[in-house]
């Protein structure tokens, strides 16, 4: 009756020793997680056909934000192309992140760009605001990152500078966890 109580509790007891003892610390995320996480900022914004707004209206969904001036390098349209393969990449779940293009000058944005930007929020917000809320990394600028935003409104992650189709890869590993582990309470749409 001992060995049949023993062997039925082995699995609890070395649960325990494995999480008191042993403290499995490994992490998966590619992303770097911001930490303490940054509220959206009450921001003044402005849509590309004039309207106005506020950032924190952007709240209820993921957001995957890319930051660049109007006349949008290179690297800018890289991380536009990143933004929109790593949501299409998602499957079903798309719907939970939104695409968020932060214009950070006055220049005008191609004319070769709406097309791509169609399903994308793209808002005009003062560089001042944006450089108190967002962090790059050392060394690196606001533009070389793409950027992770909760449906709480807290900046949570922040993906490497000038990424590659490699890097994407990871970077969807991360946002398929996080979107599976916010099922529960997460729905799609604002």
């Amino acid at each position: 009756m001992l060995a049949v109580l023993l062997v039925c509790a082995s699995p609890v007891i070395a649960s325990y020793f494995t999480y008191y003892v042993i403290r499995p610390e490994g992490r998966h995320n590619f992303g770097e997680l911001i930490n303490p996480q940054r509220p959206l900022p009450a921001l003044a914004t402005q849509k590309l056909d004039g309207s106005a707004g506020q950032m924190t209206a952007l709240k209820g969904q993921w957001l995957l934000i890319s930051v660049a001036g109007g006349a949008c390098d290179a690297g800018c349209e890289r991380n536009l192309y990143l933004q929109r393969q790593l949501r299409e990449s998602l499957g079903r779940e798309k719907e939970r992140l939104d695409r968020v293009w932060l214009v950070d000058d006055e220049a005008a944005v191609k004319d070769a760009l709406l097309p791509a930007l169609a399903a994308s929020e793209v808002l005009r917000v003062a560089p001042a605001g944006l450089a108190q809320w967002l962090v790059p990394a050392a060394g690196q600028r606001l533009q070389d990152h793409l950027y992770l935003v909760d449906p709480l409104g807290n900046l949570m992650m922040r993906f490497p500078a000038n990424m590659d189709a490699p890097a994407a890869a990871k970077a969807k590993r991360d946002l398929e966890r996080l979107l599976r582990a916010s099922n529960s309470w997460d729905t799609e749409g604002r």
